[in-house]
């Protein structure tokens, strides 16, 4: 769908604005529930498995978010997407206080609480993601495509780190609860915002033949969809759901907060970085004309970065680390939505997003359940040795897609544009 440069400018402004303030409900839980786990009485693998709950969800939610765009537009879903997430964001409080006699009519079950506002916000994130990325591309031109890209995803991230800081230090400083209600409220911000402004940009009338469980099953979008495996497994799976627990394991601290408050300044951090990243490799991608080699360089970063976490025992030394990996996979964030953008129609944009976030979510939601026991019983130093040979097997699938749907290691925009 055409629209004026002005336009499409005030509408990809819109689309980072709400997932910023939405991005919140992310982050904010992460700092917490590790730590908060042995007061509830909830198990370490139940932890993990509240952690995850958001992206197995969305393991059968991604593909008829995606063909529901394809189908209705991105309107709709994404101002739906939006409120859902801010709903399950507030049941965090009610999770928290059903545990208190102040909600004596709500069974006691903090657990059961947290499982079900992590279904709600995969639910609500399924239908952010399909339409965030689908809007972004049909409003972008190829030569500008990796830039946009990465300004959208660097929103969508950025309200993460906030987040992480909200739930680290709000709830050090005034408590659990008011860190969660602050998020719920930003939350509500968002929707607001996109349904004053983000208008319909994919389709002019329905599309019946679109079927709500279908995928995009093309070369294009399963190598993009192992590619967001690898990232998020290492990252938001194995990364964010142990570094609470490796700051108390090697007694460091930040600015004198515990290791809640410590483990969000330091996921803080890595997020920003993979935030200003992202727009740097989007753009830089842009700039030479190439996705393929931008994302090679900095999949290296991120594999370094593990490598210096397994055996940082200092502050500099794991800021360094967080650092490098945030770089690492925000650097690959921007080509790689824009690459699979480039390849794929704009009939079945909506479908191929699906596909790639369905892969996400598989390596997201695998990497707490493997993490956090295998911490406990092998120790940090091999889990994160391993995981900085994820990134490795991820170029080498992308290499590999690539070389085998377009004859070249790494094809000009020019030769990846449909």
């Amino acid at each position: 769908m055409s629209l004026p440069s002005a336009s499409s400018n005030r509408i990809v402004l819109a689309v980072v604005a709400s997932t910023f303030f939405v991005g919140f409900g992310g982050g904010v839980i992460f700092p917490i529930l590790p730590n908060l786990g042995e007061v509830l009485g909830i198990s370490a693998f139940t932890v993990g498995l509240i952690l995850s709950a958001n992206r197995f969800t969305r393991l059968v939610s991604n593909a008829p978010a995606g063909a529901l765009v394809d189908r209705i537009g991105t309107r709709k879903p994404f101002i739906a997407g939006l409120a859902i997430e801010g709903l399950a964001t507030f049941m965090y409080v009610v999770a928290l206080l059903s545990a208190e006699p102040v909600l004596w009519f709500l069974p006691s079950t903090p657990a059961a609480w947290f499982v079900v506002a992590r279904v709600l916000w995969g639910l609500g994130s399924a239908l952010v993601f399909a339409t965030a990325y689908t809007i972004t591309a049909d409003v972008s031109e190829a030569d500008s495509r990796g830039t946009s890209m990465g300004i959208v995803r660097a929103g969508i991230t950025f309200g993460f780190p906030a987040g992480l800081v909200l739930g680290g230090v709000v709830s050090d400083l005034w408590g659990n609860v008011e860190a969660f209600v602050l998020a719920a409220s930003f939350a509500a911000l968002a929707s607001g915002v996109a349904y004053l402004i983000v208008p319909e940009t994919h389709v002019e009338g329905e599309r019946g033949s679109v079927k709500p469980w279908e995928i995009d099953r093309s070369l294009p979008a399963l190598t993009i969809g192992f590619v967001n495996f690898g990232l998020y497994f290492a990252y938001i799976g194995i990364l964010f759901s142990t570094l609470v627990l490796l700051l108390g394991d090697r007694g460091i601290a930040l600015f004198g907060l515990d290791a809640q408050g410590s483990s969000g300044m330091l996921m803080a951090v890595t997020v920003l970085a993979g935030s200003v990243f992202t727009l740097a490799g989007g753009a830089l991608s842009d700039s030479v004309g190439a996705r393929v080699p931008v994302m090679l360089a900095f999949l290296l970063t991120a594999c370094v970065g593990f490598a210096t976490l397994a055996y940082g025992t200092t502050v500099e030394g794991l800021v360094l680390a967080c650092v490098l990996i945030g770089a690492g996979q925000g650097g690959v964030g921007g080509p790689l939505t824009a690459l699979l953008a480039d390849l794929t129609p704009e009939d079945r944009m909506g479908r191929a997003m699906g596909t790639n976030n369905v892969l996400g979510d598989v390596g997201g939601g695998l990497g707490p359940m493997v993490a956090l026991p295998f911490a406990e019983t092998i120790g940090f130093e091999v889990l994160y040795a391993l995981s900085a040979i994820v990134p490795l097997i991820a170029g080498v699938i992308l290499l590999a897609g690539v070389y085998s749907h377009t004859g070249h290691l790494s094809p000009t925009v020019e030769e990846s544009s449909l």
